[in-house]
């Protein structure tokens, strides 16, 4: 109480004296602080009740009035406020070594909570005067002194004090990213006490102090206690360091920082945070995760906490994708290489590869989830390499190819269901990348030779032979119908070496329409409702590959090709065929995830893809199937199966209503059957609006 009454008559001193000499007064405050240290018994009194605060204030307020007068004159003189001089008080807390002190007070803690109020000085002098201080040993030395103090717990908690703190020193460095010499210089200081008074580098013998600048900021964006407003400044503010250093110099400085470390290192804490338990859609349905929107940390209590947990960690993966991206391409490599070692390689693949299903779910998910939130960055590439492999040349069936490729495919066709469509996700997010190895590596590498086609059917190439292989046979079938709806359609077969060499499009639509036979079929609707779809997506993919040099024809088969070598269309091929070819006996959400990843490969704009998987009418080598043909054995298969059911088409009615909400789900018999049934009619009515889009662009 005496205390601040002392204080509140020296404020008024000091107010009924205006005219007092700036430096003078500068001294007088300062002696002010350094006498209570002097005089002062009660080491239990908290700083705030002290006149210690207000008389930090005071020296702040004339160093910023010292600096606005000088800036005045100097405009006057020759309109330049930036020349570099200095005030007399300036000068006097320069050589005087005040900031050394004031870190060392708060280094002790002396009174209780002095670090509180050292860590607001330091921010207001940093932000309030606007000339450069960085580039002073005594301002710098300190300012690494201080920021590795954070890492502490002596004392009271100051996270907010030194949030505030380590922000102003990234605003500056934003400005002027050249100063970071002086700053990441911590990173070799030898210690306190012992720290060089020579300007330049540090030599290599020196050790690290506790805490540097990078793994402050990181420390405290993730603080819990700290999930608002503040932290998203402090995650801006450590992304305004990065984008705004794009010179060599200061990129190579925090190439060579611990910021890769302190990142990764993040990325994995907060991959551990969440619950084994997760539901896969849990994780990859995740939304709100936008680094830079506040959310409070009552926000996040709100949820369930397996959700929270999800919602942070993806939130860092979409800051880490932002840094990747905006920062020099030799920080961003460095970010990218670090979380592919310690990361991928030391977290993820060893999850991946594991034998516990909730592991391998969370992790398959979590996979998706990364995918969703990276924008195109060198950690993109990487992570394909890490999934894909590095092989190129087509597979064949003997093959071993990289143990995580293809235990992830073969989980396509996985015992657990739940394995199986969670994976099968992961393969849709990775086709929806902008990369052409995604499409390379899981289908065209297998499809370029062409050695699908028959060799006798290419040696008689412009005669007219059979449309495709077995198409006598179906035309004998009773169940494979001849009697094509008209569907309105007239397209033009100008672009029949596109895909079918036989007919033109429209035969090519009008067969996998009439595909499933009129008595088996649950609706009379046509194929128009998947048009307008089909159309968007084929743009989609077509802008996608727009710069990969696909051939707009096809490409002759390959030399070699003499019809000896068994054609083998890649193991993700074939388990997405094998996978179709059980459409009848698999789950609902199963097939609907098969159905959909085929539809989209099919829409990518390659004519070996189209003449692969949409042309029905391919004369096929030995020992080689296609979408169409697969399709066909399934529905000789239904036919067989649906002659042991009474009331068959009755049936599957029903369950199409059921599916469609029309009627109230009751248990049935024979719904996985039916459920197949309706996903098959649906898919080759997708097929069908496929064929059409992509030799015909309705609309273009």
């Amino acid at each position: 109480m005496w205390s601040r009454l002392g204080a509140l008559l020296q404020q008024a001193v000091d107010t009924r004296e205006p005219a007092q000499d700036l430096l003078q007064s500068f001294v007088q405050h300062w002696k002010g602080v350094t006498q209570y240290y002097l005089e002062t018994t009660d080491e239990s009194c908290p700083a705030r009740n002290t006149d210690i605060p207000w008389r930090l204030r005071q020296l702040l307020d004339i160093l910023v009035f010292e600096e606005n007068e000088l800036g005045t004159r100097e405009n006057q003189e020759d309109g330049n406020s930036s020349t570099g001089n200095t005030g007399p008080c300036m000068e006097y807390l320069l050589q005087h070594k005040i900031l050394e002190t004031l870190c060392t007070l708060a280094k002790a803690e002396y009174p209780p909570g002095m670090r509180q109020q050292v860590l607001v000085f330091f921010s207001r002098l940093l932000t309030k005067v606007q000339r450069p201080l960085l580039h002073y040993i005594n301002v710098h030395r300190p300012v690494q002194k201080l920021i590795a103090l954070g890492g502490d717990t002596v004392g009271v908690t100051a996270h907010r004090e030194e949030l505030q703190f380590l922000i102003s020193v990234c605003s500056k460095l934003e400005k002027d990213p050249s100063l970071l010499c002086h700053v990441l210089e911590s990173e070799n200081v030898k210690g306190d006490s012992a720290a060089s008074e020579e300007e330049g580098a540090a030599g290599p013998n020196k050790q690290k102090p506790k805490q540097s600048l990078f793994k402050a900021v990181l420390r405290l964006c993730l603080c819990q206690s700290q999930t608002g407003r503040l932290a998203v400044r402090a995650r801006e503010a450590l992304f305004g360091v990065l984008r705004a250093a794009q010179q060599e110099g200061p990129a190579r400085l925090i190439a060579q920082s611990d910021l890769s470390q302190q990142v990764v290192r993040r990325l994995c804490e907060l991959h551990h945070e969440i619950p084994l338990n997760t539901h896969p859609c849990d994780i990859t349905a995740a939304d709100g995760t936008d680094w830079r929107i506040e959310v409070s940390s009552e926000h996040y209590n709100a949820m369930p906490p397996e959700v929270a947990a999800v919602r942070r960690f993806l939130c860092w993966v979409q800051y880490c994708s932002s840094l990747l991206r905006e920062s020099h391409e030799m920080v961003a490599v460095t970010i990218a290489d670090s979380i592919t070692e310690h990361y991928l390689r030391g977290i993820l693949q060893e999850e991946l590869l594991h034998v516990s299903e909730l592991r391998i779910l969370r992790s398959t998910a979590l996979l998706s989830a990364v995918l969703q939130h990276l924008n195109p960055s060198p950690l993109t590439h990487r992570l394909l390499h890490f999934l894909l492999g590095e092989d190129r040349g087509p597979e064949k069936r003997s093959d071993n190819g990289p143990p995580l490729r293809t235990q992830l495919i073969q989980r396509c066709n996985h015992l657990s269901d739940e394995i199986s469509l969670t994976t099968l996700r992961l393969f849709e997010e990775i086709l929806q990348l902008p990369e052409k190895m995604c499409m390379y590596s899981l289908v065209l590498r297998n499809l370029e030779s062409r050695r699908y086609i028959s060799a006798v059917h290419e040696e008689s190439r412009g005669h007219d032979s059979e449309a495709f292989e077995g198409s006598d046979e179906l035309e004998e079938d009773p169940y494979f119908t001849d009697g094509f709806p008209d569907t309105g359609l007239r397209l033009n077969n100008g672009n029949q070496g596109r895909g079918t060499e036989s007919g033109g499009a429209e035969q090519s639509v009008r067969s996998f329409l009439s595909l499933v036979p009129e008595e088996m079929k649950s609706s009379d609707s046509g194929f128009d409702t998947y048009l307008q779809d089909a159309l968007v997506q084929y743009h989609s993919c077509c802008t996608q590959a727009s710069s990969w040099g696909w051939p707009l024809s096809l490409q002759p088969p390959s030399s070699g090709h003499s019809g000896q070598d068994e054609f083998y269309e890649g193991l993700f091929l074939e388990t997405l065929l094998n996978r179709l070819g059980s459409i009848l006996d698999q789950p609902y959400e199963v097939n609907l995830q098969v159905t959909s990843l085929l539809t989209r490969i099919a829409l990518f704009p390659h004519p070996h893809i189209q003449e692969y998987l949409l042309n029905p009418f391919i004369n096929l080598a030995p020992g080689a199937r296609t979408l169409f043909s697969v399709l066909v054995r399934v529905v000789a298969d239904l036919a067989q199966r649906s002659q042991r059911i009474s009331n068959f088409q009755e049936m599957l009615i029903l369950v199409r209503r059921q599916l469609t909400g029309e009627t109230p789900a009751e248990p049935l018999g024979h719904e996985t059957l039916c459920k197949g049934v309706v996903v098959l009619e649906e898919f080759c009515k997708e097929l069908a609006a496929a064929a059409c889009v992509t030799h015909h662009p309705l609309g273009v």
